[in-house]
């Protein structure tokens, strides 16, 4: 399928320019090999992300992620990693969906749980930072 009518149907299912754009660049997908956290969540949906964690001095350096899922988890897996780039790990354990939709700022109303995907992967990967 050719990225405009992807972009077309994306857009007519209710999602925003960003979470397109997320979707279609694969923004942050893929794996920090030398990671200090990480964390893997399946949502109730069956959709599947593991977060990668680059870590200094308790601040976020890079994120990456992987997953098995629909287009509002890939925006939502790069949107969350985004955000926490040069973030505090106490200040992003503390992100919630509802700031992930709106730094989206539009997910069709179905796909309204993906952003917990992305979410609860992040809370594993930082609750597991520094166990090993």
């Amino acid at each position: 399928m050719s990225e405009d009518k992807e972009y077309d149907l994306l857009k007519h299912a209710g999602y925003s320019e960003r979470a397109i754009d997320y979707y279609i660049k694969k923004v942050n997908v893929g794996i920090i090999e030398d990671a200090d956290a990480t964390g893997e969540y399946t949502g109730i949906c069956g959709d599947n992300m593991k977060i990668y964690l680059k870590i200094n001095d308790g601040v976020i350096l890079d994120a990456k992620f992987q997953g098995i899922g629909c287009a509002a988890s890939f925006a939502s897996g790069s949107a969350l990693t985004e955000m926490i780039k040069k973030m505090k790990l106490d200040e992003a354990k503390e992100l919630n969906m509802d700031n992930i939709k709106a730094y989206i700022a539009g997910l069709p109303e179905i796909k309204n749980h993906c952003p917990g995907i992305p979410i609860n992967a992040l809370r594993v990967a930082i609750d597991s930072y520094g166990r090993d």
